[in-house]
């Protein structure tokens, strides 16, 4: 999944990127309420961490912004202890879940999952296609009821297909979904994991549209 995290403190948003990252999650860290708003008009975010208390203004208003467009992507704040105002606000205005700094990067985590637990409404998606099933919540994929090992980068791009299984997802799209900002992607990089998880998953698993983009299942 990739995660905008929007915190103003550097050592707090240096170890949860690299917390976030050692579990396979592609991270883009800002620190103000500014760039937050590019990069999310740039790139389709799976979660956003909110710190609320920022250089250029509150958190809160890039939250009741997102919602008063109709935005339901899952917003987790991050807040001080001393801000219970704050945070009944943030629930109030739509946000998912909060965390009380300092808090344990593994409880950030378990958080995170949970959210996902909530995707799309249902507490255990789970996508078929033929022989092979895709765990979204749990990121796991089983072919003939047999686990299958997948890299980070080959889950990122499994999932971003799986999450709607009936779109074209077109090559940047899929770099979105894999990439950090401050990542270098090659030119044939979707290529090259769509063709590992084809010797993973089957070959007629992910169907490329030339010049459109790819989707799950084999040509029709």
């Amino acid at each position: 999944m990739r995660v905008l995290l929007i915190e103003d403190e550097g050592a707090l948003g240096d170890a949860v990127q690299h917390r976030l990252r050692s579990a396979q999650h592609a991270v883009d860290w800002v620190e103000t309420l500014a760039d937050a708003r590019a990069a999310l008009a740039a790139v389709p975010y799976g979660l956003v961490l909110l710190d609320l208390h920022l250089p250029d203004g509150h958190g809160l208003d890039l939250l009741r912004g997102l919602r008063a467009d109709g935005d339901r992507l899952p917003v987790i704040i991050l807040t001080a202890r001393d801000q219970i105002g704050d945070r009944i606000r943030g629930l109030d205005l739509g946000a998912d879940d909060y965390l009380v700094k300092p808090f344990d990067l593994n409880e950030l985590l378990a958080r995170v999952r949970a959210v996902g637990r909530r995707y799309c409404g249902d507490p255990n998606p789970r996508m078929r296609l033929g022989a092979m099933e895709v765990d979204l919540v749990n990121r796991g994929v089983t072919v003939a009821g047999r686990p299958v090992e997948l890299t980070g980068k080959e889950w990122s791009l499994l999932s971003s297909l799986a999450a709607r299984p009936a779109s074209i997802r077109s090559k940047q799209e899929l770099e979105d979904a894999m990439y950090a900002f401050d990542c270098e992607i090659g030119s044939n990089t979707v290529e090259v994991y769509v063709s590992r998880l084809r010797k993973k998953l089957g070959r007629t698993v992910i169907t490329t549209l030339r010049g459109i983009g790819y989707r799950l299942g084999k040509p029709e």
